[in-house]
């Protein structure tokens, strides 16, 4: 049963259906390993994101496993629980993109507009997220947190509630699976810098400046999450 290439409906859903009914037929027995990620890509036509995200909701529901340094290999019955497919949301990286659009203008809007405790809201997010990491545990509540201030400091609620419901997704089983694979202390290093420049240019009320940096994290985030499994190791 060849692979068919797919449209751009949400895209990442119907290629991880493709791929499991691949499996489920026995084209790739369980412990195969399933064809790397360009190769995918070409055969379905769509980009290596797409198939990335796919292989993520793939591992999530049981299907494979994700070794980083290896490649993904098919679980037979009994080496995991299979679950329901994930609902179609989203995928990580078309949340990245929204998120970009949306949150750039966040930035730039609290650069004209936040007050004094609202940037001071922001850097003590920063803080927090320092600690989190200072502790070992993934920062993802201050992370938050840091990135609704912004939005609350545009002075939009529309804005706000916006970035609210891509947060939502952002803490979705897809998108932490995902960063889970990727969390580094040298990844959420980056990822502060990063967040201290945006707030930078927030405090000295520069609203170009503001919007560039929130694009440049955005940009830099999509980057580190593109980086192929089959080169990077766990150390």
């Amino acid at each position: 049963m060849p692979l068919q290439a797919v449209d751009n409906r949400r895209l990442y859903r119907q290629i991880a259906d493709q791929i499991a009914e691949l499996i489920d037929a026995g084209e790739y027995a369980p412990g195969a390993r399933l064809p790397p990620e360009r190769e995918l890509a070409k055969q379905l036509g769509v980009s290596r994101p797409s198939v990335r995200e796919a292989l993520i909701a793939l591992e999530v529901e049981g299907h494979v496993e994700v070794r980083v340094g290896s490649g993904v290999y098919v679980l037979g019955p009994g080496q995991a629980l299979r679950v329901e497919a994930l609902p179609a949301d989203s995928g990580p990286f078309e949340l990245i993109r929204a998120r970009w659009l949306v949150e750039s203008e966040c930035a730039a809007l609290a650069a004209r507009n936040a007050t004094r405790s609202q940037v001071r809201a922001m850097e003590e997010a920063l803080d927090e997220m320092q600690n989190a990491r200072a502790q070992g545990t993934m920062p993802l509540a201050a992370d938050r947190l840091f990135h609704l201030c912004i939005a609350e400091g545009s002075g939009n609620s529309a804005l706000a509630l916006v970035v609210k419901v891509l947060w939502d997704q952002r803490t979705g089983a897809l998108f932490l699976r995902l960063e889970q694979h990727y969390d580094t202390p040298e990844l959420w290093g980056m990822a502060m810098r990063e967040h201290r420049e945006i707030v930078g240019a927030i405090a000295r009320r520069d609203a170009v400046g503001a919007r560039a940096a929130m694009r440049r994290h955005m940009d830099r985030a999509a980057r580190r999450f593109s980086t192929t499994w089959d080169k990077r190791k766990r150390k």
